[in-house]
């Protein structure tokens, strides 16, 4: 008898994903798009996005990719929600990926600069899956993109406080949402990302080569949005196999 993977057995999805103009965004992007699903890419560089329409149309000119400049900090959220609504009635996933890091030691750090990372990394998040958790469907799949800098026990390094934190607080938020959502069958889950070879990661650890590319662990974001609410909820799951 020949098997069949979960993905064989996926109707196509809607998918939106933020930050996804450079790094593991952009690779996750193109590995749904190539598999036939339909997605929103939200970034604040509109040459980025156009970038990765291209790259995307290329592998699979059947593609649909929707580029939205949009800044999840300072624009209108409502603005966002219109958008999804001309194209898509309900959608199935929502990729919660952008995210900032400041790398400072403590006592560099200011009150400022802790209030920029859980406005960037929580927050944010906060207010998108407030405006669009109208607009997802039954059974559907909400993926924030987290750190090990803040799952509990993991090794931390010094200039990474507020990033550090303000992931942690993502992770909480995260188990929070998942028993708040049980009555509208939306379940929330977070990978707390290990060392992937991006600019996030040469701004954190300068010099350092990760062994995992940032197109491969763009790939397990995918794979892991389309199918780990079947077996995951209110998860926060390590993906990594260096430290950093």
């Amino acid at each position: 008898m020949q098997s069949t993977s979960l993905d064989d057995q996926l109707q196509p999805q809607k998918i939106i994903i933020t930050g996804a103009s450079s790094g593991i965004g952009f690779e996750a992007a193109i590995e749904l798009c190539t598999k036939g699903h339909q997605v929103i890419a939200i970034a604040r560089s509109k040459e980025k996005l156009q970038n990765l329409r291209k790259i995307c149309l290329d592998l699979n000119p059947e593609a649909v990719i929707l580029p939205v400049v949009f800044d999840i900090l300072n624009d209108e959220e409502s603005a966002l929600a219109n958008f999804v609504q001309q194209h898509w009635t309900k959608f199935d996933v929502l990729i919660n990926n952008a995210g900032t890091l400041i790398n400072k030691t403590f006592d560099e750090l200011t009150e400022f600069d802790m209030a920029e990372m859980f406005q960037s990394n929580v927050l944010s998040h906060f207010r998108i899956i407030k405006t669009l958790k109208p607009l997802l469907n039954p059974s559907s799949h909400i993926v924030n993109i987290g750190s090990m800098g803040g799952f509990q026990g993991s090794s931390k390094f010094p200039g990474l406080v507020a990033y550090s934190a303000s992931k942690a607080a993502l992770h909480n938020l995260t188990e929070c949402l998942a028993q708040e959502f049980l009555a509208d069958k939306i379940s929330v889950n977070c990978l707390a990302l290990g060392s992937a070879q991006t600019e996030m990661l040469e701004k954190a650890f300068p010099g350092y080569q990760s062994p995992v590319m940032a197109f491969e662990m763009g790939k397990y974001i995918a794979d892991f949005a389309l199918t780990g609410h079947r077996l995951f909820n209110g998860k926060i799951l390590p993906v990594a196999v260096t430290t950093p």
